[in-house]
């Protein structure tokens, strides 16, 4: 019995294993199953995530590859403005200035899709409220954005300057043009007393009032560009017609230069938009485009008659403030942009370092007028038409996408 015994008990250990093994490893893998389960329905912190630093669409280069596909449009799309269509007033090297791709640093940036664009944005509106270089971008916008949808309309509605309603998606782009976003009006002297002091009149600037164009309009969009700063230069408003602000009705003592003004302006109308624009409401601000004069201002027989675009270490140079060059204004006016939006909720949309390269993309002397050039000057401040504004367009329109 003992020897009997001793066998049941040492051959029960063996069974036991056998039968529970199975046992315990299923239940390991449904704690394991478990556990994992609880991990991913937890909500992790993200200074716990490892993550790449987000693209920064605005930093990079420029490459030449005459393997870029060609531009979305041409000479024909309805939107364009004359002097801007660089393609129909025969500029040389188009084909050149379309060949430069915008390449940022560390990441890719895909050309614009019309279609998944409008898709995504279906019911919504876009609106440009700014000076003409909005209208720019806006018009490069609208040619792009056309290739989508070939019934869309011109629209100019709700006070709008130009714009575009796509009905295949029931979106509206426009473009409302305020080029100091203040309320402004000319003031004329008397010629008695114009000849005193050489004065001609003035332009009363109310810095605290939105100008009419757009003061009523903004709930309408559900995507807002802003900008202001070409016509904050004495070229714009010399000595004989100045601009004079003032604020609920009277006039600001000390008076303002046209530089304490624009920043007396960008506070009240940033203000403005923070307060009335609905919160839901995309805000960008878009900083300045340069302006590639050489050898002279606008009126002074300024040229940009480049073929390439400039190389990194001329941009201080051409650019640099403290050089006091003709193109200077630029920077000049977004440090005070930045200055204010730090604390906001509008995004920047900082085009100019990207936009400084390219000396070479303005429409120059083709600007489809006999006699323009005799008359205005070289333009070297807007962009030709298929040009740099369709690499904005990309920019832009990969913002708004993600924002949503």
């Amino acid at each position: 019995m003992e020897l009997g015994s001793r066998r049941i008990y040492t051959t029960m250990p063996s069974k036991l294993r056998s039968s529970l093994l199975p046992r315990i490893l299923l239940l390991s893998l449904l704690l394991l199953l478990f556990y994992s389960l609880l991990l991913l329905r937890r909500p992790i912190a993200s200074s716990n995530l490892v993550s790449p630093p987000p693209c920064d669409l605005f930093s990079g280069r420029w490459v030449f590859d005459p393997e870029t596909p060609k531009p979305l449009y041409d000479d024909t799309c309805p939107f364009h403005r004359n002097a801007w269509n660089c393609l129909r007033n025969k500029r040389e090297n188009m084909d050149v200035i379309n060949s430069w791709r915008w390449v940022p640093n560390g990441c890719g940036l895909s050309r614009i899709d019309p279609t998944r664009f409008l898709t995504m944005m279906r019911n919504k509106n876009v609106g440009f409220v700014g000076d003409s270089l909005n209208e720019n971008l806006l018009v490069s916008f609208l040619c792009i954005l056309r290739v989508a949808d070939p019934s869309a309309v011109k629209w100019k509605k709700k006070k709008a300057w130009r714009g575009a309603y796509f009905p295949k998606f029931n979106v509206t782009v426009a473009y409302h043009r305020a080029v100091l976003l203040s309320k402004y009006q000319w003031q004329p002297k008397s010629s008695a007393e114009a000849n005193q002091d050489g004065v001609k009149g003035t332009y009363r600037v109310d810095v605290d009032v939105p100008a009419n164009e757009w003061i009523n309009v903004t709930s309408f969009y559900d995507v807002l560009i802003f900008n202001s700063g070409h016509w904050w230069g004495y070229d714009k408003f010399p000595k004989e017609t100045p601009l004079v602000f003032y604020r609920k009705g009277k006039p600001i003592n000390p008076p303002l230069d046209i530089l304490q003004g624009f920043e007396v302006v960008l506070q009240h109308m940033v203000s403005y938009i923070q307060r009335e624009v609905p919160e839901k409401t995309l805000k960008f601000w878009r900083l300045q485009s340069p302006r590639h004069f050489y050898g002279g201002d606008w009126n002074q027989n300024g040229s940009c008659l480049l073929e390439k675009p400039l190389e990194e270490n001329q941009l201080d140079l051409w650019f640099d403030p403290r050089n006091n060059g003709v193109n200077k204004e630029a920077r000049r006016i977004n440090q005070i942009i930045k200055n204010e939006l730090q604390t906001k909720k509008i995004k920047l949309l900082d085009l100019t370092h990207l936009s400084e390269f390219r000396a070479d993309a303005h429409p120059a002397i083709w600007l489809g007028k006999q006699d323009a050039v005799a008359i205005w000057g070289q333009d070297c401040m807007h962009w030709c038409l298929p040009g740099v504004p369709d690499t904005w367009v990309d920019i832009l329109s990969e913002l708004i996408l993600t924002n949503f």
